[in-house]
């Protein structure tokens, strides 16, 4: 097992207790459930409905060949460059100020962002982490997201997982855009995925046009492993006063979940994760169990953040419903700071694994999830709608 540098200069090898199997193939729509906490309104509680993503490792499809040749000469060039990896292919983004970031194709997945930084040279923000022998990836910046006609209320018709290069858009030295497209079997909806880096920013701003006669509901989430020394050295800033609610975590191709995090946290996961499965085996008995225990459960899981200056040290996974826009992480550790900003989602994952792990390791990091989890998003007939995150580096 090792590391290629060409995905990130400070990948990790991941434990196998961890690993995502990948296996050949094509890699099947992620099935989701509707769990609805049903509360007494009169009594100030709400109702709320979350999407829950099918547990367990979801095989990832085997890319097809990339051809690198003709992307270097039709793209390359001007701040960016193609390296074939096995099926794989790797775009390297430079800026002048020395301000990088690496996206696999055709996964679209973004492996490292490395910022200039007040000491004059620069620093990994993302964490990733990769096995060669079987080209199983996890962290870094990614898509999880499902869509299905409206009045579906269970059925999944369609995930993008694969992207082509559509453009490449410079200006002058200051940023360079990477714009990717994805469309579903009937060509009725369209996904352009819009990577941008700036001097002192990294974007991700998906772009979704709905060609249909119906309106369609966009379920999930853009992940973002963040790199830490350790989540007990980390705090953030800006989520004071925002409601939140308490879940299992958010599972897609590319997290990173401690394998010890089911027994160890504050909402009693445990149980939970162990239903996640028995929503998904569509036995009626099995799933009104899960969902009662769900709802004797739920008083727990809800709450209000309390503290400007969060410390993530405990094991956390939650899905804040009232965050606001932009908030900060500080990681006294590694003496820097990332400003996280969303547009288009109202929904902020966060997920910690806690402070149990050695500092700088493979379970040193945070994860924030611009998201529709718990309520979908409803893009209209001929609609277009955009959503995204920004990751700014105040470090200058």
């Amino acid at each position: 097992m090792g590391c290629n540098s060409a995905l990130s200069p400070n990948l990790l090898p991941f434990a196998s207790t961890s690993r995502i199997s990948i296996k050949p193939g094509k890699c099947p729509n992620l099935a989701s459930s509707t769990v609805c906490f049903h509360n007494n309104q009169s009594n100030g509680k709400r109702e709320e409905k979350l999407m829950v993503a099918a547990v367990a490792s979801i095989p990832f499809p085997q890319p097809e060949n990339v051809d690198v040749d003709y992307l270097e000469k039709e793209f390359g060039g001007h701040g960016v460059t193609f390296e074939g990896i096995g099926h794989s292919c790797v775009a390297k983004i430079s800026l002048e100020n020395r301000s990088t970031a690496i996206l696999m194709l055709p996964t679209g997945l973004i492996t490292s962002y490395k910022p200039c930084m007040w000491h004059g040279g620069t620093d990994e923000f993302l964490h990733s982490v990769v096995s060669e022998d079987d080209a199983a990836i996890q962290g870094g910046v990614s898509l999880a997201f499902n869509f299905a006609n409206e009045d579906a209320t269970n059925e999944v018709s369609w995930s993008p997982t694969k992207w082509a290069l559509q453009d490449i858009k410079r200006s002058s030295q200051d940023s360079i855009q990477v714009q990717l497209i994805c469309t579903d079997a009937e060509d009725m909806v369209e996904v352009k995925y819009n990577v941008t880096l700036e001097e002192d920013a990294l974007s991700s701003e998906l772009v979704i046009s709905n060609s249909k006669s119906s309106p369609i509901r966009l379920t999930g989430s853009v992940l973002s492993h963040l790199t830490l020394s350790s989540p007990d050295a980390t705090f953030a800033i800006g989520l004071e006063g925002s409601d939140f609610l308490g879940l299992s975590p958010f599972l897609s191709n590319f997290s990173i979940i401690p394998p010890d995090f089911a027994q160890n946290n504050e909402f009693g996961f445990s149980q939970l994760w162990n239903q996640m499965s028995l929503w998904g085996t569509r036995n009626g008995n099995k799933v009104d169990e899960a969902k009662s225990n769900v709802k004797e459960t739920q008083l727990q899981m809800e709450g209000e953040e309390n503290d400007n200056y969060k410390h993530l040290r405990d094991q956390m996974s939650r899905i804040y419903t009232s965050a606001p826009r932009n908030f900060t992480l500080i990681d006294r550790g590694r003496r820097n700071s990332v400003a996280i900003g969303r547009h288009g989602f109202d929904e902020l994952y966060m997920f910690s694994p806690g402070s149990i792990h050695e500092i700088y390791s493979q379970y040193a990091y945070i994860c924030v999830g611009q998201s529709a989890l718990l309520k979908p998003i409803i893009i209209g007939s001929k609609e277009v709608w955009r959503g995204g995150q920004h990751l700014h580096n105040p470090n200058l």
